[in-house]
Formats: structure tokens, sequence, C-alpha cells
């Protein structure tokens, strides 16, 4: 199958890069980052490294929407959860009715907005326990390597079809090493809540995953949050993947283990300027509880400490424009 992604950045351009380097793949890349889109034209690709090493250039094909003219069988879609008002209009005309549409970002509110363009048969969700951090326009680093990847993926209406094996066969390859599962919004859930801890936390106290795993507490508020959010679920009546246990080990073992090494994007935001995810992340566990009858007092405290980080940092950095 050949692939199209929407979004050059770090998890838009590993899946890409994975896909065209180990599956073999033809892989278009289409984006709206204007400076990231002319530097990696200027420069014949993107420049990968893994780990902060081995940095070198892959050959890719970029594209602005307005300009691209292919017709890719799957649509891989790697934006922030604020941009798919503006980006999707402009790829609407690329959308057919033959091509499927797979997604893994943060947060929720996504999978909705592909249904005004696709059939709920032919979108496919996805979880995804892999790194990337952008270190300017047309450089990314992955976080983790080969064996320390992991992701779920499910068809939004959760029927396994051959497409979605196919997908997973070209994942598999791309070392991406997928699990097909049953429950979508449990799936979706158990990664919001592995971002309520991790991508948060490290983007208050802008600290790597493994710095946050040094703290003597982190275990202890990782189990508070996990807590609170597993019940929100519950009262939403969401069976999440997972015990509350298991969750807390995932990311003890993600944050020591398997990626040290990583910034979550959303300090990658932060740090440039840009407003982060977070009411997509935490704020959304905290409305289901309020929704439910059941109020998130952490996860509605820690959403208003990241927007008062985003306020000091841009008291602090005035350089940056906020967005």
């Amino acid at each position: 199958m050949r692939y199209g992604v929407i979004g050059t950045g770090g998890m838009g351009t590993q899946y890409g890069v994975l896909l065209q380097e180990f599956a073999g793949k033809q892989v278009d890349f289409i984006d709206t980052w204007d400076d990231n889109v002319e530097q990696i034209r200027k420069q014949g690709g993107v420049y990968v490294s893994q780990d902060e090493e081995n940095r070198h250039l892959v050959p890719i094909h970029v594209y602005y929407p307005e300009e691209y003219d292919g017709d890719p069988d799957v649509w891989i879609v790697f934006l922030k959860q604020m941009q798919l008002d503006d980006v999707l209009p402009r790829c609407a005309h690329l959308f057919k009715d033959h091509q499927v549409i797979f997604s893994a970002m943060n947060g929720y509110g996504h999978f909705e907005k592909f249904a005004q363009y696709f059939d709920t048969s032919r979108i496919y969700g996805g979880t995804a326990l892999i790194g990337a951090e952008v270190y300017g326009p047309g450089d990314v680093n992955f976080t983790g390597g080969a064996n320390a990847k992991a992701m779920n993926m499910c068809g939004y209406d959760e029927q396994v079809t051959d497409v979605e094996h196919e997908i997973f066969e070209d994942f598999t390859q791309a070392t991406l090493n997928p699990t097909i599962v049953s429950n979508f919004m449990g799936m979706c859930m158990a990664k919001i809540v592995f971002n309520s801890v991790l991508n948060t936390l490290c983007t208050m106290y802008q600290i790597r995953f493994g710095e946050f795993m040094r703290h003597p507490g982190a275990r202890w508020m990782t189990e508070k949050l996990v807590d609170e959010a597993y019940t929100a679920a519950e009262k939403a009546g969401l069976k999440l993947l997972g015990t509350r246990e298991s969750e807390v080990e995932t990311i003890c073992h993600t944050a020591g283990v398997a990626h040290p090494l990583h910034y979550p994007s959303m300090y990658q935001d932060l740090t440039k300027g840009r407003s982060t995810e977070v009411d997509f992340i935490n704020g959304y566990i905290a409305t289901i509880g309020r929704e439910n009858g059941y109020e998130c007092t952490l996860h509605e405290f820690v959403t208003q400490e990241l927007h008062l980080a985003e306020l000091a940092f841009s008291i602090h950095h005035p350089e940056f424009k906020h967005s």
C-alpha cells in the first residue's frame, strides 16, 4: 500500500521514514509548516537521529496540501488537536472514498473530526509509546530503539478488516511493534491517562522522562493521577485496556527504561511558545469526570498548573510569541 503522512513533525516523520526505510513503502509527506517544507526541500530530505546519535539525511518527498496530487491508500495523521480545524479543510480535496485514515495522535477529539470526511468504517485509531523530538525544521530525533517501541491499533467501529491487517503487517515491518485490540475507547483512554502523567508533569518542570523517574515521589504521583483517571472512566462506563496497576507499571517502565531521554511533545510546544494540548488530555479526563458526577480534583488542578507554566514561560521568554 501507498501512504500519505499529514503532519511532518516528530511522530509523522518517524512513522513515514520507518515505513519507507524498513517496510519499503512509498510514502508522501504533507505539511503546512512553511519553514519545515522549505528546509526539507532545500536540504533534499529530513535529518534523522536515533537517541541523539547517527544523524543522517533521509530523502523524502514533502508537499503543501494545495499542490499535492497523489492518491495514497492510507492517510496517517499526526497533528496537534488545535491544528485540525485548519489543516483538514486544506486537505479535504485529497480525501477519496477508497482511502482509509489512521492516527495515533495525543488527546481526544480528532476521530469525530475525521468522521466529517471519512465513513467510520474507514477510520483507524492507535496509541503509540513511541518518542520523537523536533530539533528544528527538517531535523528530527527518534527516541527508543526498535525494541522500545510499542503501539496499539483498532478500528473506530471495532471491526477488524483486511485493510487493518495489511496496515498491521506494514507497521510490523517498520519496527513499530503494533498490536490489534478490540476496545477502541479503552485503547484511547489508556493512552490519555499515560500522557496525563508523563507529558504534563515533565512539561511543567521541563525535564525528560527518565529525570521524572529519579524523583522519589514519581511512582506515588503516577498512582494518584492514574487512580483518579480510572475512576472517571469507570463513572463514564468506559473499560480501559489494562488495570490501574498495569498502567502505573507501563508509565514507570516507559519513563525509566524504554524512553528515559525523551522530552514529551507537550514540552516541545511549551518551549517554542505554542499552546499545549493539556485541555485534550488532563482536561479531557476532568471533563468526562464532571459529566458523570465525579470531580477530578487532581486533573483539574494539573490542567491549570500547566496553563500557569505556559504563562510563566511567556513571561520569562518574551522573545517567544505565544500562540
